[in-house]
C-alpha cells in the first residue's frame, strides 16, 4: 500500500492522506471517533473511487492513524478544522461529504463553517453533539467528578485494545461544536443512513438530526440489523448508492 502524503494545517498540525484525482463533484470521507482512513468503508469508497474515475480523498485527524500529535491532547473543535483545512487545500470546488459517526458531526460543521464548499452530504451512523448528549449525559457523579479532579475518565471500549480516556478538553469543547441546538441549515442534497441495530448510536439520534435539520433535499434511510460498523456489502452498496443519488440531484435541490 502506498505511503501517504502529508498537509501541514495552519494550526501546525501534520495530516495524513491519501487522494485520488479524478472528476467532480468530489468525495471527501471524514471517519469516526478514534478510527482512522484505513477502514472498510473508506478504502471501499477510494476503490469506487479508482473504478469509476471520481475524485476522492481520506485522510486522518490529528492524534488518529497516521497524523502528528496524541488522541488524548485533541477535541472535536481541532479535528473538524483538520478537515476544513484538508478540503481548503487539497479538494476544488464543491465536494460531497462523506461523515462516518463522528465523521458525522464533523461534516456537519464543515456544512456550517464553509458551505459554499460542500455540493451535498451522506452521514453514516451520524454522531452529533455525542460527547454532550452521550458521553456527558451517561457519567454517573464518580466519572464527572474524576473529569473534574483528574481532567480525564476512562470508558471501555469493544473496539480498541484499550479503554477510551475521555478528556475534560474533549467535553468542554464540544460544548462550543454543538449543531442540535441552533439552526442548522443545509442547502443541498442530504442523506442520512443509520442501522436499526446500532448500539452506540441510538436511532432516536438520527431522527432528531432529520427533524432538525432545514434543507430542501433530505432523506434518513433505517437499515433494519445494520450495525454501527455499516460495513458488510449491502452497507456499503447503499452507501455508494447514496452518493450516487446526491450527485444526480445536485443542482437539483
Amino acid at each position: 500500500m502506498a505511503d501517504p502524503q502529508f498537509l501541514t494545517t495552519p494550526q501546525g498540525r501534520r495530516i495524513a492522506y491519501h487522494q485520488t484525482p479524478g472528476t467532480g463533484p468530489g468525495v471527501v470521507f471524514l471517519g469516526g471517533f478514534k478510527s482512522d482512513m484505513e477502514g472498510t468503508k473508506a478504502l471501499h469508497l477510494e476503490d469506487w473511487a479508482h473504478s469509476t474515475g471520481r475524485a476522492f480523498l481520506r485522510f486522518d485527524y490529528s492524534g488518529h492513524g497516521q497524523s502528528s500529535e496524541a488522541f488524548e491532547d485533541g477535541c472535536i473543535g481541532e479535528w473538524a478544522a483538520d478537515a476544513m483545512a484538508a478540503i481548503a487545500a487539497l479538494t476544488e470546488g464543491p465536494q460531497i461529504l462523506v461523515g462516518s459517526s463522528m465523521g458525522g458531526w464533523i461534516s456537519l460543521l464543515v456544512c456550517r463553517e464553509m458551505a459554499e464548499r460542500v455540493a451535498g452530504l451522506v452521514t453514516i451512523a451520524a454522531a452529533p453533539d455525542f460527547t454532550e448528549d452521550s458521553m456527558w449525559a451517561g457519567f454517573d457523579d464518580a466519572q464527572r467528578a474524576a473529569l473534574a479532579r483528574d481532567g480525564r475518565v476512562e470508558l471501555p471500549s469493544e473496539y480498541d485494545d484499550g479503554p477510551y480516556v475521555i478528556t475534560r478538553k474533549l467535553i468542554e469543547d464540544g460544548r462550543n461544536q454543538l449543531v442540535l441546538r441552533d439552526s442548522l441549515n443545509l442547502p443541498f442534497p442530504v442523506r442520512f443512513l443509520q442501522g436499526t441495530a446500532d448500539a452506540d448510536v441510538d436511532m432516536s439520534v438520527a431522527l432528531r438530526l432529520l427533524e432538525h435539520a432545514q434543507g430542501p433535499d433530505m432523506r434518513l434511510t433505517l437499515v433494519d440489523g445494520a450495525d454501527h460498523r455499516f460495513s458488510d456489502s449491502d452497507c456499503l452498496g447503499l452507501i455508494v448508492q447514496s452518493i450516487d443519488e446526491v450527485t444526480a440531484r445536485i443542482g437539483g435541490a
